[in-house]
């Protein structure tokens, strides 16, 4: 099938992505986006506040292992990850429904930009102060009754759409 070793996905290119989770509760949500960020060569997940952090038999459920092959860290205040990445010339982009937000297929992520999303909590979103100070909110476009996703299939959406128009070395895995 192709598939890399762990060594060799840690030595591969990685999106210049970093993906942030403001509050998500769900064990299992974690686990899935970990998951995600492996699958599409994120850089880096971010945790933040209430999400907890491997190791974890619960987020290992869904992770599969992706948690030791996804660098991560864990900031206790999102709005301190959001200042760091902004300090490191990060383009912050929240992934919420909010005014004057861009629908993802209106977005173009530029070839030698670096972005960070955030996600948010599974009932709450993202925190307001943590929308505010974001570059640009991202929102998926939906027909249904519901208009929300699960985080963890909206992030894989959104770190997809980033995947698609970021070249990497690793996009070929």
């Amino acid at each position: 099938m192709g598939r890399l070793s762990p060594e060799e996905f840690a030595a591969a290119g990685r999106i210049p992505l970093t993906v942030v989770l403001d509050n998500v509760r769900s064990l299992n949500n974690i686990g899935s986006i970990f998951r995600s960020c492996d699958a599409f060569a994120v850089e880096r997940l971010v945790l933040c506040g209430i999400s907890q952090t491997p190791p974890s038999a619960e987020i290992h459920k869904t992770a599969l292992g992706a948690e030791e092959t996804v660098a991560w860290a864990y900031y206790p205040d999102t709005l301190a990850a959001v200042a760091d990445l902004h300090a490191a010339g990060y383009t912050v982009c929240c992934l919420e429904q909010v005014h004057h937000s861009v629908s993802l297929e209106q977005f173009a992520p530029q070839p030698g930009s670096r972005y960070a999303l955030i996600a948010g909590h599974e009932v709450d979103g993202v925190d307001q102060r943590v929308v505010d100070a974001c570059d640009i909110c991202l929102e998926i476009p939906q027909s249904g009754t519901k208009h929300s996703l699960n985080v963890a299939v909206s992030t894989g959406i959104a770190i997809w759409h980033f995947y698609s128009h970021l070249p990497s070395p690793s996009n070929s895995i």
